[in-house]
């Protein structure tokens, strides 16, 4: 017990103290309203706060601790998730939200339902639903990992009274009770931040000291992009075009998750929707500066043999470390509320999103479809309080939560991009094409395999390839890991995006294309009288 820092703890636990305040504000929005306050905050959110909101969700721990932790590899490496992440939301606003908002719909998968039907629609759920619940897990997970560096407390500690708090404001006021908390939560990423620069810096001599003992140590890793043409050195062929297949994944793959659909359909317009998106995004990109450089700082940090021991092996933990040992202790607190505010954001909203799926298009549009409005509201803080519970469990029992996280992720880039993309913006598509594409995205994934399921990749899928293409085979795929730098995944989003349409168009004859409407106005989510 000596090992705690007590004032730390003590600064925590005000600080979810504040969180529950503000939980409570915002839970008083939806005393007296319907679900659509609990879903879609009425559809009454202003700019600001969704622009905030979005741009809270979005940069998570995963975003914080793993752009420091990309910085040890290169610096393509740690701007990487900041930066395909804005440009998703920008993508995002210019394509999607625009026209998803217009239609009026609740979650992501009422477009599905629209084009597709009810049945088929909660299949294409799974994903997303898997993806949010444990990317839940995977947050509480980076807290609890946080928590233990520079508090001293027990990672069992630390998850269950973070879940215990973000799922009980999330349960009370929905989307606007995460909305005000969220606010609250992003302000405290950069100052947290920013105030634990300045003294990291100072412990490796300054910034120029910095900025040349990193290239010293890196290289040609050190530079933003990826070159154009393979070097002998960091980039050859395989890591630069793994790097661009997970920026791809990142970019078109961070689209298709109701957590981002659930604040463009909260907007007041379709096109404060749009404009919530872009600036979310410049925001999103603007805040990988901060890690970044703390990433770098401990790069050049001259660190003791058993903490150099330890990042060796937990390359993720180099920001909680950076805190506890090149800041006084108050800034590696208020290091540590920032990392808290980001975690505690996302995990809020990943819940929500999930139960708003499960109470909305499993419970209301398939299996209940009339129930009321009083009905639906226990079904959604139920649905909440399970996905919380289920959260916590999850990342306490399992070891592997941060590369299940990847692989749901990478699930929802390859099965659900296609399907979305053709739903808003083929009249044509149809079921049975949404069938086929599915199909063959998923095989084509699966074939390239996936160690931490122990599949194997299929021999003639990849092996042909790597032999095909220029350089030795053992650069491009690794037979004994089952890891490759062919851009399988790529391709079975791209075959998605082809097969579906041409699937459609052969099949239209036994299941004509239904139009995209709209299935749920807002009037239905209102309480009656």
């Amino acid at each position: 017990m000596s090992d705690i820092y007590w004032p730390g703890v003590g600064a925590v636990v005000a600080l979810y103290g504040a969180f529950i305040v503000v939980g409570w504000l915002g839970a008083r929005k939806t005393r007296h309203g319907g679900a659509s306050d609990l879903l879609v905050a009425g559809r009454a959110m202003p700019l600001w706060i969704a622009t905030l909101t979005m741009t809270a969700t979005w940069v998570d721990g995963g975003y914080l601790l793993g752009t420091s932790e990309g910085a040890q590899t290169s610096l393509a490496l740690g701007i990487q998730g900041g930066f395909c992440f804005g440009i998703s939301l920008i993508l995002g606003g210019l394509f999607f939200a625009g026209r998803m908002r217009r239609l009026e719909y609740t979650t992501l998968v009422d477009p599905f339902e629209s084009r597709f039907g009810k049945g088929w629609a909660a299949v294409l759920m799974l994903p997303a639903l898997f993806g949010e619940t444990i990317w839940a897990a995977e947050l509480m997970v980076a807290i609890g990992s946080t928590m233990a560096v520079i508090l001293g407390l027990n990672l069992t500690t630390s998850i269950l009274l973070s879940a215990a708090i973000v799922t009980l404001y999330t349960v009370w006021g929905g989307m606007w009770a995460v909305a005000y908390t969220d606010v609250v939560q992003l302000g405290l990423i950069p100052v947290g931040l920013l105030i634990a620069i300045p003294f990291a810096l100072d412990r490796v001599g300054g910034w120029e000291t910095c900025s040349s003992r990193y290239e010293a140590a890196h290289g040609e890793a050190a530079r933003l992009v990826p070159p154009l043409r393979a070097t002998e050195g960091y980039w050859q062929r395989p890591t630069i075009l793994r790097w661009w297949e997970t920026s791809a994944m990142l970019i078109m793959g961070g689209i298709p998750w109701n957590c981002y659909f659930q604040r463009v359909l909260s907007c007041k317009t379709p096109n404060s929707a749009r404009w919530h998106s872009l600036l979310a995004g410049l925001l999103t990109m603007l805040l990988v500066v901060p890690p970044l450089l703390l990433g770098m700082a401990a790069s050049a940090y001259q660190w003791p043999a058993e903490q150099a021991a330890v990042l060796a092996a937990e390359p993720a933990l180099t920001l909680p470390w950076l805190l506890r040992e090149m800041t006084p202790h108050l800034v590696a607190v208020l290091g540590l509320a920032a990392i808290v505010g980001a975690v505690t954001s996302s995990f809020s909203a990943s819940i929500l999103s999930a139960g708003s799926m499960l109470s909305w298009n499993v419970y209301r549009r398939l299996l209940a479809p009339q129930a009321t409005v009083a009905q639906l509201k226990l079904v959604i803080r139920y649905s909440i309080l399970a996905l919380g519970i289920g959260a916590a469990v999850f990342a306490l029992r399992v070891a592997s939560v941060q590369q299940l996280w990847f692989f749901t992720s990478d699930l929802v880039f390859v099965l659900l991009f296609p399907q979305l993309v053709m739903a808003l913006f083929d009249p044509r598509a149809n079921r049975y094409g949404s069938m086929a594409a599915f199909g063959v995205s998923l095989v084509l994934r699966l074939a390239g395999g996936e160690p931490l399921l122990g599949l194997p990749a299929l021999v003639p899928y990849l092996d042909s390839i790597a032999v095909a293409l220029p350089g030795e085979p053992e650069q491009w795929y690794d037979p004994e890991t089952g890891t490759s730098a062919i851009p399988f995944k790529l391709m079975a989003a791209v075959a998605g995006l082809v097969v579906l349409p041409i699937a459609s168009r052969l099949t239209a004859r036994w299941d004509a294309p239904r139009p995209l409407e709209r299935i749920n106005p807002l009037a239905d989510l209102l309480p009656s009288g």
